[in-house]
Protein backbone atom coordinates (compact mmCIF):
# COMPACT_ATOMS: atom_id res chain seq x y z
CA UNK A 1 0.00 0.00 0.00
CA UNK A 2 1.62 4.08 -0.73
CA UNK A 3 -0.02 6.64 0.40
CA UNK A 4 0.95 10.03 -0.66
CA UNK A 5 1.07 13.13 0.76
CA UNK A 6 2.46 16.80 0.75
CA UNK A 7 0.46 18.15 -2.09
CA UNK A 8 -1.76 21.76 -1.59
CA UNK A 9 -1.67 25.09 -3.29
CA UNK A 10 1.36 27.56 -3.94
CA UNK A 11 2.07 30.15 -6.36
CA UNK A 12 4.42 30.32 -9.18
CA UNK A 13 8.04 29.94 -8.76
CA UNK A 14 7.12 28.03 -4.81
CA UNK A 15 8.52 24.54 -3.45
CA UNK A 16 6.19 21.63 -2.40
CA UNK A 17 7.76 18.41 -0.78
CA UNK A 18 5.64 15.30 -1.65
CA UNK A 19 5.83 12.00 0.20
CA UNK A 20 5.22 8.75 -0.02
CA UNK A 21 4.69 5.89 2.16
CA UNK A 22 4.85 2.46 1.73
CA UNK A 23 3.53 -0.19 3.42
CA UNK A 24 2.98 -4.39 3.15
CA UNK A 25 5.49 -4.76 0.37
CA UNK A 26 9.36 -4.96 0.45
CA UNK A 27 10.26 -1.49 -0.77
CA UNK A 28 13.29 -1.80 -1.53
CA UNK A 29 12.85 -4.18 -3.99
CA UNK A 30 10.98 -1.57 -6.21
CA UNK A 31 11.68 0.95 -8.62
CA UNK A 32 9.67 4.04 -7.01
CA UNK A 33 8.59 7.01 -9.37
CA UNK A 34 6.70 9.98 -8.97
CA UNK A 35 3.62 10.34 -12.10
CA UNK A 36 0.94 13.35 -12.68
CA UNK A 37 -2.05 13.29 -14.21
CA UNK A 38 -3.81 16.91 -15.25
CA UNK A 39 -7.60 17.36 -16.14
CA UNK A 40 -8.01 16.07 -19.82
CA UNK A 41 -5.20 14.59 -20.56
CA UNK A 42 -3.14 10.82 -19.71
CA UNK A 43 -0.89 10.15 -17.04
CA UNK A 44 2.66 11.39 -17.29
CA UNK A 45 5.65 10.27 -16.01
CA UNK A 46 7.51 12.87 -13.52
CA UNK A 47 9.99 11.30 -11.77
CA UNK A 48 11.76 7.84 -10.79
CA UNK A 49 14.21 6.16 -8.60
CA UNK A 50 16.33 3.29 -8.72
CA UNK A 51 15.73 0.18 -6.03
CA UNK A 52 19.17 1.39 -4.19
CA UNK A 53 18.37 5.34 -4.74
CA UNK A 54 22.04 5.38 -6.98
CA UNK A 55 20.39 6.18 -9.90
CA UNK A 56 17.22 8.74 -10.78
CA UNK A 57 15.64 9.59 -13.84
CA UNK A 58 13.48 12.91 -14.61
CA UNK A 59 10.81 14.35 -17.10
CA UNK A 60 12.91 16.71 -19.14
CA UNK A 61 10.36 19.73 -17.77
CA UNK A 62 10.81 18.94 -14.30
CA UNK A 63 14.96 18.08 -14.54
CA UNK A 64 17.52 20.96 -12.06
CA UNK A 65 13.76 22.14 -10.51
CA UNK A 66 12.42 18.39 -9.28
CA UNK A 67 14.13 15.85 -7.20
CA UNK A 68 13.55 12.19 -6.13
CA UNK A 69 14.72 10.56 -3.63
CA UNK A 70 13.85 7.72 -0.88
CA UNK A 71 14.40 5.93 2.41
CA UNK A 72 14.92 2.30 2.24
CA UNK A 73 14.81 2.40 6.41
CA UNK A 74 11.93 4.01 6.55
CA UNK A 75 10.50 3.08 2.81
CA UNK A 76 9.16 6.47 2.04
CA UNK A 77 9.68 7.80 -1.54
CA UNK A 78 9.64 12.05 -1.93
CA UNK A 79 9.91 14.35 -4.47
CA UNK A 80 11.06 17.80 -3.26
CA UNK A 81 9.17 20.45 -5.95
CA UNK A 82 11.22 23.57 -6.51
CA UNK A 83 10.52 26.55 -9.16
CA UNK A 84 7.11 25.41 -9.81
CA UNK A 85 5.19 26.40 -12.02
CA UNK A 86 1.68 26.77 -13.42
CA UNK A 87 1.98 24.05 -16.05
CA UNK A 88 2.99 21.81 -13.13
CA UNK A 89 -0.63 21.48 -12.00
CA UNK A 90 -1.69 17.97 -11.44
CA UNK A 91 -2.82 15.20 -9.42
CA UNK A 92 0.40 13.79 -8.33
CA UNK A 93 0.76 9.68 -7.91
CA UNK A 94 3.79 7.49 -6.23
CA UNK A 95 3.99 4.20 -7.69
CA UNK A 96 6.04 1.17 -7.19
CA UNK A 97 6.86 -1.77 -9.64
CA UNK A 98 9.78 -2.86 -11.65
CA UNK A 99 10.24 -2.00 -14.83
CA UNK A 100 12.89 -2.62 -17.18
CA UNK A 101 15.30 0.37 -17.40
CA UNK A 102 14.12 0.84 -21.03
CA UNK A 103 10.95 1.08 -19.86
CA UNK A 104 10.73 3.07 -16.88
CA UNK A 105 8.09 5.76 -17.83
CA UNK A 106 5.16 3.63 -18.95
CA UNK A 107 2.41 3.92 -15.96
CA UNK A 108 1.50 0.26 -16.59
CA UNK A 109 4.64 -1.22 -15.62
CA UNK A 110 3.83 0.07 -11.98
CA UNK A 111 2.45 -2.70 -10.14
CA UNK A 112 1.53 -0.45 -6.59
CA UNK A 113 -0.03 3.08 -6.94
CA UNK A 114 -0.93 5.61 -3.84
CA UNK A 115 -4.21 7.28 -4.02
CA UNK A 116 -3.01 10.64 -5.29
CA UNK A 117 -2.09 14.06 -4.13
CA UNK A 118 -2.95 17.24 -5.62
CA UNK A 119 -1.10 20.15 -6.60
CA UNK A 120 -2.28 22.90 -7.70
CA UNK A 121 0.23 26.06 -8.83
CA UNK A 122 -1.07 29.51 -9.60
CA UNK A 123 0.37 32.13 -11.69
Amino acid sequence: QLQASGGGLVQAGGSLRLSCAASGCSFSNYVMGWFRQAPGKEREFVATISRSGGRSFYLESVKGRFTISRDNVENTVSLQMNSLKPEDTAVYYCAAGRPLLSAITTPDLYTYWGQGTQVTVSS
